[in-house]
């Protein structure tokens, strides 16, 4: 199995596209969930524990607000999860 990535794209000026670093780690957090049932099971279980390991031997470069956020959100379905995260990266 292979980890998904997300490519991020903004518009610039010119009406190119490049790259966005921002968020990058989470978007992969949220594909490798997308992706695997063990993966999204211990992330909505344990969190704490899902940053540790990480996916398929790669691990989650997260600022630590986003760490916290992560840590700290308890939900039952990724659904749930996704918009409890949603809703707190608007208060960073």
């Amino acid at each position: 199995m292979t980890m998904l990535t997300l490519d991020i794209y903004s518009a610039s000026s010119r009406g190119f596209n490049k790259p966005t670093t921002a968020r990058i780690a989470l978007h992969r957090l949220f594909a490798a969930a997308i992706v695997s049932d063990q993966f999204r099971k211990t992330l909505l279980r344990a969190p704490e524990e899902a940053l540790a390991n990480g996916y398929l031997g790669q691990t989650f470069p997260l600022t630590d607000q986003e760490q916290t956020i992560i840590k700290t959100i308890r939900a039952e379905t990724l659904t749930d999860f996704a918009q409890k995260v949603n809703q707190a990266l608007k208060t960073i």
